[in-house]
């Protein structure tokens, strides 16, 4: 058997398809860490979490933002379906620092304000580390 030197990303967001093409490797967040998938990597099925997706592939580099959803690797494929993605270049730093300070301002009074807090300070985080790039 030879071994698979390629795999193919497929990016899935509820309105359309973002990308399907052919990666050398890619990092992406899991709800619990990160993960880095090359070819030849186990069958997967995951719940992803909120922050970069990292790949690299014969074209170049890429990168995105993420905010949940669920990844299956099968064989060679590797499907994220995601609730938002975002291009890291179209990410607006200063709205994203915007939107960081508005989170820290809330203040919950019960289990699910301080739930959607939490939530809200991850996305922005991730947001402003990313605008710009």
């Amino acid at each position: 058997m030879i071994a698979a030197t390629e795999l193919r990303l497929v990016l899935v967001t509820p309105e359309t398809t973002l990308l399907d093409q052919q990666v050398n490797g890619l990092r992406f967040p899991l709800f619990d860490g990160q993960i880095g998938v090359l070819p030849g990597r186990a069958p997967l099925v995951g719940r992803l979490g909120t922050g970069t997706l990292k790949f690299d592939s014969a074209s170049g580099s890429g990168t995105y933002f993420l905010e949940g959803g669920f990844v299956q690797i099968k064989g060679s494929v590797v499907t994220l379906l995601t609730n938002k993605a975002i291009l890291a270049s179209e990410i607006d730093a200063e709205k994203a620092s915007a939107e960081f300070e508005e989170a820290l301002a809330l203040k919950p009074t019960d289990d699910a304000g301080f739930a959607a807090k939490e939530q809200a300070l991850i996305r922005t985080r991730a947001m402003k580390n990313l605008g710009g790039r």
